[in-house]
């Protein structure tokens, strides 16, 4: 069992009324800490100063008439060198249809820029250079240690769901061309689980994404040195997932030891992979995240209602009716987790069990 203890527990309640605090996301920067959320037709920031051990009041960072918010949809918050930047898709009309979802029928891709610690936001720009294109709402948002920033999102310029990517070189205050990172030969990649992008040891940008080839939903893999021109998708894990219908979970890439290292889910199993080699089994559960420190993985998931921390094999329980976790790595071992939990953001910060607990409420 792991020796951990829950030494802050904060909790965003819903910014506006009837609207849930929805998909929180982490960025960190020494010891500032950022959490991203979106709530009805708003997006919004946190910022912590002291590691995540208290938190600033939220920040509107920007508003749209439909902001998707639902499975892993919502926004992606990273610091380029001293500069938070936000990406988020959002819209002007509510998508029709069977599978509308509240998704925007005109999203884009759009990018905000703060260089005040999140007291204060640019105004957005956009990143796709096809209007609309991003309309499915599902993206991921990563920075290199030279500031670059790259974003990639499934895309639907053309018939069918492509992988494409875009590299800022300025800190989100300009996107590059678009580029198609992946088409699958079948003609579309699966339509509802989002990417994750990183960055390995040695620079490279990696970005893993859910395919659809020969009837299987199975997880895929590309690197690229410089985010326009990438090597051969390689598939991650032996196992194959046969499955007509997307799972919408997308799973989570980390780096451990200087390893990449995938975690995602089959069926209802939750596996971790490291890209050649055969997958390892974690256990039931879903809507898997990660983090590292040091040389050790931590994975956080959702099992029967219940997040569960996991580490070297061993799990222990920090929450219970959650949804839609994040993780990330602190200074001196710590993490902080966050998750959905009856309409608000509950934030947990995470450390070995000597360090005791409190809480607070916003």
């Amino acid at each position: 069992m792991l020796a951990l203890a829950v030494i802050a527990l904060t909790q965003f309640a819903p910014t506006v009324a009837d609207a849930p605090n929805r998909e929180p996301r982490f960025a960190v920067s020494g010891h500032t800490v950022a959490l991203a959320y979106g709530s009805g037709n708003g997006i919004y920031v946190a910022t912590s100063l002291n590691d995540g051990r208290t938190f600033g009041k939220p920040v509107e960072v920007g508003t749209a008439p439909v902001v998707p918010l639902s499975r892993h949809r919502g926004p992606r918050i990273v610091f380029s060198k001293n500069t938070m930047v936000l990406t988020a898709v959002v819209g002007e009309k509510e998508a029709t249809g069977t599978h509308a979802h509240g998704l925007p029928a005109d999203g884009d891709l759009l990018a905000w820029r703060s260089t005040d610690n999140g007291k204060t936001w640019s105004k957005p720009v956009r990143v796709n250079d096809v209007p609309a294109a991003p309309r499915e709402g599902l993206h991921t948002l990563v920075a290199k240690p030279n500031g670059e920033l790259f974003a990639a999102w499934l895309d639907l310029r053309n018939t069918g769901t492509r992988l494409y990517g875009s590299v800022s070189k300025d800190g989100g205050v300009t996107w590059q061309e678009n580029v198609k990172l992946y088409e699958s030969p079948e003609g579309t990649i699966c339509q509802c689980c989002h990417p994750t992008a990183s960055v390995a040891g040695d620079g490279a940008l990696e970005v893993m994404w859910r395919n659809a080839l020969d009837g299987a939903r199975d997880f895929y893999l590309l690197r690229s040195m410089d985010g326009r021109t990438f090597g051969k998708a390689q598939k991650l894990g032996e196992g194959t997932w046969k499955i007509n219908a997307c799972p919408m979970d997308g799973g989570d890439l980390t780096h451990v030891a200087g390893k990449t290292v995938s975690v995602w889910r089959r069926m209802d199993e939750i596996y971790i992979a490291e890209p050649g080699k055969a997958e390892v089994k974690i256990g039931p559960g879903h809507d898997v995240t990660a983090a590292s420190t040091g040389n050790s993985l931590w994975l956080l998931y959702v099992k029967e209602g219940k997040a569960m921390l996991w580490n070297e094999g061993s799990t222990q329980q920090i929450g219970e009716d959650v949804t839609f976790p994040a993780l990330a790595a602190l200074s001196e071992g710590r993490l902080i987790a966050a998750w959905e939990k009856g309409g608000a953001i509950v934030v947990a910060g995470v450390a070995p069990a000597t360090e005791g607990r409190s809480s607070d409420k916003r």
